[in-house]
Order: C-alpha cells, then structure tokens, then sequence
C-alpha cells in the first residue's frame, strides 16, 4: 500500500485538489440558493422562464 501510494502521490494530490474545488463550488452554490440568490443573467424578459425563477 505505502508503495502504490509513493508511486502515485501526485496523482492523490490532484484528485484531493480537485474534489476539495468541486466540493467547494456546492457548497457555495447551497450558500446562495438558501439566501435566494440567483444564478442567472438577469436578462428576465429574454427568458423562457421569466416567470419562475424571480418568485416573491
């Protein structure tokens, strides 16, 4: 074990790199979906949803 994990330590590393952005990015996404922020553009009369994503 401690041999596969020498040969392939920087491979390790960028798959912890990457999953720690990924994880990162969904959390923040959560962040700004429970304060009702918005994703989109704000172009709302261009958007096929416009009548659903600016409830209040």
């Amino acid at each position: 074990m401690l041999g596969w994990l020498s040969e392939n330590i920087a491979t390790v590393i960028v798959a912890v790199l990457l999953a720690a952005a990924v994880a990162a990015v969904i959390a923040v996404m959560v962040r700004d979906k429970r304060q009702g922020k918005s994703s989109c553009g704000c172009n709302c009369s261009a958007c096929a949803m416009r009548g659903e994503c600016h409830k209040k």
